[in-house]
């Protein structure tokens, strides 16, 4: 029996698969427990049109996570702090404040996406990950400077 499995099972393999199992299994178990559905004709054509308007939508969204990187690389952003004698920022630079900079810029970016270890709490020149889509990641770079 040809069934297309509707969700991820780890034994046969992913949603959207079209695999080959036994008729009772199919019959008794995938189907009734709405795991997997026949593999008729129109449900392959279905399918396959299914996975067409994602795999566009996906591009669609990589292309617009590319031009964003690009607008967020020709950024820099400067941030005055009180620093103390040692050279220790009062406070820090923090991904919130990253992301305030980048919306009064006209990106909207979620803070989630900012990826930084630790917030910043030393003078310098650093270099953000902002990590927009899973196949593009822009590089900020955030220059942290004395008051």
């Amino acid at each position: 029996m040809q069934v297309i499995l509707l969700e991820d099972i780890p034994s046969l393999g992913k949603a959207g698969d079209s695999v080959k199992v036994s008729d009772g299994y199919g019959r008794n178990y995938l189907i009734p427990q709405k795991k997997a559905i026949l593999a008729t004709e129109k449900s392959i054509h279905v399918l396959q049109h299914q996975k067409r308007q994602v795999q566009e939508r996906m591009g669609k969204m990589k292309k617009d996570a590319e031009r964003m990187a690009d607008q967020i690389e020709k950024l820099s952003c400067t941030f005055t702090k009180n620093v103390g004698e040692s050279g220790k920022l009062f406070g820090s630079v923090t991904s919130m404040e990253i992301e305030n900079y980048l919306r009064e810029n006209g990106i909207e970016v979620d803070r989630k996406k900012i990826q930084m270890e630790e917030p910043i709490k030393n003078l310098g020149v650093y270099t953000v990950r902002i990590k927009l889509h899973p196949e593009v990641t822009a590089h900020l770079k955030v220059w942290v400077v004395q008051e």
